[in-house]
C-alpha cells in the first residue's frame, strides 16, 4: 500500500467546505462517505498529517496540498518537512522523493488497491473495496467507519470525519501495528476547475527511476 504518509488525509479538524445531505442512518456509514464522494468531480486542499504510535506519540508530521480529479487522477504535494511528490494519472501512480533524487512508479491499480485514497478518486464503487463499520458521532463531530475487504490491507480500519456543519474535515487510518495516520484538511475546494497537465509527472532529468514509466 502507498503510505501517501497521506492520510493522516487527520481529524479535530479544521474546516473543509461543502455539506453533506440528509444525515445517514447511525449505522450506515457506506451511505454516510458515499454521499459525499460520488457527486465529486475534483477537490484541492491544505493538509497537516500526524502519524501516531501506539502510545499515541507523534512520530511524523508533514504538511502540503493535494488535488484530486476523479477518476483516478490525484496529485498530494508534501513540503515539509521534507519534499515528497505522488501522482496517480489515471494509468501509473509516480512517488518522487527530491531527497534521494529517486522516482517509483507502478501500475495505478498495483498502487492503489483497496486503500484510503481509493475512498476520494477511485473508480471502482466504495463498496467493492470496504464495507461499512459504524458512525460515531462526538460533539457533532461525525465518524465514519470502514473497513477494507481486502485481508492482505495494511490498514484494519478507515474514518472519514465530519464536522457538525457536514464539511469534511479529514481522514484518520489505522494501521496493523496499532499506529494510526490522520489528515487534517483547510482550504478545501469542491470540484473547482482544474488543469489535466497537473496530473501528468516527468521524472526530472538525472532522478533514478524504478518501475516501468513507459516513456
Amino acid at each position: 500500500m502507498i503510505h501517501l504518509r497521506i492520510v493522516s488525509l487527520a481529524a479535530s479538524i479544521a474546516a473543509a467546505s461543502m455539506l453533506l445531505g440528509p444525515p445517514a442512518a447511525a449505522d450506515d456509514a457506506l451511505a454516510c462517505v458515499e454521499r459525499y464522494v460520488l457527486p465529486l468531480e475534483t477537490m484541492t486542499a491544505e493538509f497537516v498529517q500526524v502519524v501516531r504510535d501506539r502510545d499515541d506519540q507523534i512520530t511524523d508530521r508533514t504538511t502540503g496540498s493535494l488535488s484530486l480529479w476523479r477518476p483516478n487522477r490525484f496529485r498530494w504535494d508534501y513540503r515539509e518537512p521534507y519534499e515528497q511528490t505522488i501522482v496517480a494519472d489515471g494509468e501509473r501512480l509516480w512517488l518522487y522523493d527530491a531527497d534521494l533524487d529517486q522516482v517509483t512508479v507502478r501500475s495505478l491499480e498495483a498502487g492503489l488497491g483497496s486503500t484510503p485514497a481509493m475512498l476520494l478518486s477511485g473508480a471502482r464503487s466504495i463498496a467493492d473495496g470496504f464495507e461499512g463499520a459504524g458512525i460515531d458521532t462526538v460533539e457533532g463531530w461525525r465518524w465514519c467507519h470502514l473497513l477494507p475487504k481486502d485481508g492482505n490491507a495494511d490498514f484494519e480500519r478507515v474514518s472519514m470525519v465530519f464536522s457538525p456543519e457536514g464539511r469534511l474535515a479529514g481522514l484518520v487510518m489505522y494501521d496493523k501495528l496499532g499506529q494510526n495516520t490522520r489528515i487534517d484538511f483547510t482550504d478545501l475546494k469542491r470540484n473547482p476547475k482544474l488543469r489535466e497537465s497537473r496530473f501528468r509527472f516527468k521524472p526530472p532529468e538525472g532522478a533514478d527511476v524504478i518501475g516501468d514509466a513507459g516513456q
